[in-house]
């Protein structure tokens, strides 16, 4: 009966367009900010290292490098302060939390890029071989 009734509770909390990202993108995250009157949009930049949680209490952590320094921040997917989030390159991660950047420092911090037409070209000469899939078929003569 309380499951219920949490659910139902969190459910007026979950936001209708949730933004999709995985482990290892770099995104930017609008943070709506308040200074006396005023709101202002402030962005955060950097790869995303983990995701956890469920429901209204699903977060993220974003890190990035400033100043030579590491920072990390984390944030409430659902919550009303973040405007959006934007998707600028999608990494390669073959791991669901990425601390292991934490120890690394300058170009070892960089993933690979997820790419569409690679995923596409690969799946399209999988069975036949690396070779055959480069020399056509009338070379053999």
């Amino acid at each position: 009966m309380s499951r219920k009734i949490l659910a139902a509770v969190e459910a007026s909390s979950l936001k209708s367009e949730v933004p999709s990202f995985d482990i290892g993108d770099t995104v930017d995250v609008h943070t709506r900010i308040l200074e006396g009157e005023k709101e202002r949009v402030q962005i955060f930049n950097g790869v995303v290292i983990a995701k956890s949680g469920s429901g209204s209490r699903e977060m993220f952590v974003v890190r990035r490098i400033v100043a030579g320094e590491g920072v990390e921040r984390k944030f409430p997917i659902h919550s009303p302060k973040i405007a959006k989030v934007e998707v600028k390159r999608s990494g390669v991660s073959r791991r669901a939390k990425l601390y292991y950047l934490r120890d690394r420092t300058g170009k070892s911090t960089r993933l690979r890029e997820k790419r569409d037409d690679v995923v596409a070209d690969a799946a399209g000469a999988k069975g036949a071989g690396k070779k055959a899939a480069r020399k056509p078929a009338a070379a053999k003569a």
